[in-house]
């Protein structure tokens, strides 16, 4: 469920911002391609004034040179005709330039060329005036006419000029109102950038607050279903651990029952034994023969008998005398007992004790015998130089005792029979130690486990 809602989101919050920034793409493609056109508009605009302002040089280098010839036919002053061939040239070479300028403007170059044609006609005129007037040596009739028509060629010429410069005008009127349109067409597109720019931005804060919250929505199911998870994980973990102590009980119930058994079965027979070897005894006749053999077996009904007792004192309830004692008291005269085989084997004892733990009802000599037997296992456990570390502490209402060593460890195998009558890993060990801790343990009604790693040591968790 939580998926299907981020994915819903996820299209969502995709379709959206690919619309949004799609629309600013096209916006900054439209916006490019305009700027494009204004800016090749405006060179147009340049150019139309390029033209115009020639075309007027045009105009001012005819009416130089114009007044440089006139000057001359009054004045005789020949520096004068050097300032009419510079308007000569500088009217050819604008020229020129207006026919480059113009290059793409079929109806502008005709115009050229008549305008080429009359200023031609123009200067003709003018060299033929220059020519009566070097051969009369004065201003005579035929020069002042000569005059005359030039100056109606000039004014044809201005007219000419003038037209073009209209034609010119008017191409920069238009050239004018694309740049305007274009210009409002960016104005128009950089409102819509910013508007899209805007809702982008609100529609980025909506979609990140719904999203944020469906994200602590889900966060909070999760950790819901988390604790929940944990919840029963623990709720599993206890009763696993009751499952494991009703086996333990079931198993040491039963071989309690077995041991009752095996004992009765055992004692019974034995009885018969110490019976019949005593009536021999009194009828046969006592030699160091016989009384070697009669001693024998009655050595050994002993020792059965005694492991028959020892057996059943390892799985029954003994008769306990509780009171109120600090299990950190206990724990250190229990340590004091197994000083020497401590100090014999060199241990560390590092002692962690909780001193708010309450005074616990027990019987102080069974549970310094219990805790006497796991201390020197775990010495024993270990080599030369090994740690031993003790801790209490409260726990939910329990008081836990753990003692733990550095020793060699267990196998599986070995630790699932620990508890067991005569399972022993050492080799003069008789196995009923930690099965006589056991028995006292559960005697307080309270749970001893043992957890171990082969080669790294072995921790007792002890709970009252």
């Amino acid at each position: 469920m939580v998926k299907n809602i981020f994915d819903k989101i996820a299209t969502r919050t995709r379709i959206g911002f690919l619309a949004a920034f799609f629309l600013l793409f096209l916006s900054y493609v439209l916006t490019f391609i305009s700027t494009r056109k204004v800016v090749s508009q405006d060179y147009w605009m340049n150019h139309t004034n390029e033209v115009i302002h020639n075309l007027d040089n045009i105009v001012a280098f005819i009416a130089k040179g114009e007044s440089a010839f006139r000057g001359y036919l009054i004045s005789q002053d020949k520096s004068l005709l050097a300032d009419y061939d510079e308007s000569i040239r500088n009217t050819d070479s604008t020229f020129v330039k207006l026919k480059i300028l113009t290059k793409d403007n079929r109806g502008q170059q005709k115009n050229l060329d008549t305008l080429h044609n009359l200023i031609d006609e123009k200067y003709l005129l003018i060299q033929n005036v220059l020519y009566n007037f070097f051969s009369a040596g004065k201003i005579t009739p035929d020069i002042l006419k000569g005059e005359k028509q030039g100056a109606l060629k000039t004014k044809v010429i201005q007219e000419e000029i003038t037209k073009m410069k209209n034609d010119e005008s008017n191409l920069w009127n238009e050239r004018s109102e694309k740049v305007t349109e274009y210009s409002g067409l960016i104005q128009a597109l950089n409102i819509l950038s910013l508007i899209v720019a805007v809702l982008l931005t609100i529609y980025s804060l909506v979609v990140y607050n719904k999203e944020n919250k469906e994200k602590q929505l889900a966060s909070k199911k999760a950790e819901e279903y988390e604790r929940e998870l944990q919840e029963r994980v623990k709720q599993l973990s206890k009763l696993n651990t009751e499952l494991i102590e009703l086996r333990r009980l079931e198993k040491y119930v039963v071989t309690g029952r077995i041991a009752r058994v095996i004992a009765h079965e055992v004692r019974n027979p034995l009885t018969n034994i110490n019976l019949a070897t005593e009536q021999l005894r009194s009828e046969l006749e006592d030699n160091d023969s016989t009384g070697m053999l009669f001693s024998m077996i009655s050595r050994n009904s002993e020792r059965i008998n005694q492991l028959v007792s020892d057996l059943l004192n390892s799985t029954r309830v003994t008769e306990l005398t509780f009171v109120d004692a600090s299990i950190n008291q206990i724990l250190d005269a229990a340590i004091e007992l197994a000083h020497d085989r401590i100090e014999l084997n060199h241990i560390k004892v590092i002692k962690k004790y909780d001193t708010n733990l309450c005074p616990v009802s027990v019987d102080i000599e069974k549970i310094k015998i219990a805790f006497l037997n796991i201390i020197v296992n775990a010495v024993e456990a270990m080599n030369e130089d090994g740690v031993l570390k003790i801790s209490s502490e409260n726990h939910d209402g329990h008081c836990l005792v753990r003692i733990s060593d550095n020793g060699k460890g267990m196998t599986k195998s070995e630790l699932d029979r620990l508890f067991e009558p005569y399972f022993t890993t050492k080799q003069k060990g008789n196995g009923l130690g930690l099965a006589n801790s056991q028995n006292i343990i559960l005697g307080h009604k309270g749970n001893i486990t043992a957890e171990s790693e082969f080669g790294k040591g072995t921790t007792f968790t002890i709970t009252f």
